[in-house]
């Protein structure tokens, strides 16, 4: 989770939303990304910290170790990116910060269609919290940051100890 935290600096420090992301295995971290295209007037939705890891590990070709891999992200995956992982079949979910607006790790797997109920993922969350609040906290208090601003998350987020 370290280095995903340090993912999510890399985009604070580009006036990204934090979110990083890395993927390993049981010994090395495959592939990192972090949130890219949240800054400006036109915020891009599909650019996620995960999607982007997700594209790298594609390219390199590992697929047949999917069920033996893990990622990490400062912030709980959304819908998006949880369908995305279940369907890449990584089968460990590990997340820094809730999303209280769109956290997709609380569906009911057992609820979804086959292709996703039968995706046996684990989820262990709020591993390394307050250093990925810290980074959240950071954003929403720097008036240039326009990316979710007053918005449930922000407000949660700002009121966080």
């Amino acid at each position: 989770m370290a280095m995903a935290l340090r993912q999510a600096q890399i985009a604070l420090s580009a006036g990204e939303f934090p979110v990083g992301c890395v993927i390993a295995d049981h010994e090395n971290v495959l592939v990192s990304g972090y949130r890219q295209k949240s800054a400006g007037d036109h915020p891009n939705e599909l650019d996620h910290a995960e999607i982007i890891a997700l594209r790298r590990l594609m390219e390199t070709c590992i697929s047949e170790r999917r069920g033996d891999l893990s990622i990490y992200v400062t912030m709980e995956p959304c819908l998006m990116c949880f369908g995305a992982i279940l369907l890449a079949g990584i089968q460990k979910i590990v997340y820094a910060y809730e999303d209280i607006m769109g956290g997709g790790t609380r569906c009911p797997l057992a609820d979804l269609p086959s292709l996703y109920a039968d995706a046996g993922v684990r989820v262990v969350p709020h591993l390394l919290r307050s250093e990925s609040l810290a980074l959240f906290k950071a954003f929403f208090n720097t008036p240039d940051n326009t990316y979710w601003k007053n918005s449930p998350l922000a407000l949660y987020t700002l009121s966080q100890k």
